[in-house]
């Protein structure tokens, strides 16, 4: 990889190992319609309509969700249990990832209003419900919220990884 590149920034996914060896043979790694619960499907599309407004050439492809940080495999949850899974380490350009509050993206899919402050009893209509989830992205306002404060993960997701920007592979057996 050139490391001399500054706009590079690591990021890690977890893939199925099946997955894995699925963009082994294609030579790139995509997001999979089919691994969304049918609960989802709706905040998904709404992400992809982000990634479309904010990341330039992207695709159209389902997301790749990635990390800032290295998770933690010992931890429970990435996959359903006892699923052999893959680790991925990748270099991508920070203008193809759209980063993301872990916590706050929840409010997108419990299909809540986004606030920044304790809500009030107002009801909010579908349309500023929808508009609200915009915060997820507004990182430093997330941090000087007094709700939300410091985010505890960022998560970003990106459109196509080419198999030659992953750097690291690790197997393991989910939790």
């Amino acid at each position: 990889m050139a490391t001399e590149n500054k706009k590079l920034t690591t990021y890690w996914t977890i893939q199925t190992k099946a997955k894995w060896d699925q963009a082994q043979k294609l030579g790139y790694l995509v997001g999979d319609f089919s691994f969304i619960d049918e609960d989802y499907k709706e905040p998904y599309h709404w992400m992809m309509a982000q990634m479309k407004k904010r990341i330039p050439h992207y695709g159209g492809e389902y997301p790749v969700w990635l990390w800032t940080e290295r998770p933690d495999l010992r931890e429970s949850g990435y996959l359903e249990r006892g699923e052999q899974g893959v680790l991925l380490m990748v270099e991508l350009h920070f203008n193809t990832v759209l980063l993301s509050d872990f916590q706050a993206w929840h409010m997108v899919l419990n299909n809540s209003y986004m606030s920044l402050e304790e809500e009030d009893d107002e009801v909010y209509n579908l349309e500023e419900i929808r508009k609200s989830w915009e915060l997820i992205f507004e990182l430093n306002q997330l941090k000087a919220s007094e709700m939300w404060g410091e985010p505890h993960h960022l998560q970003g997701v990106t459109g196509k990884i080419k198999t030659g920007q992953i750097d690291v592979m690790k197997e393991f057996k989910a939790r």
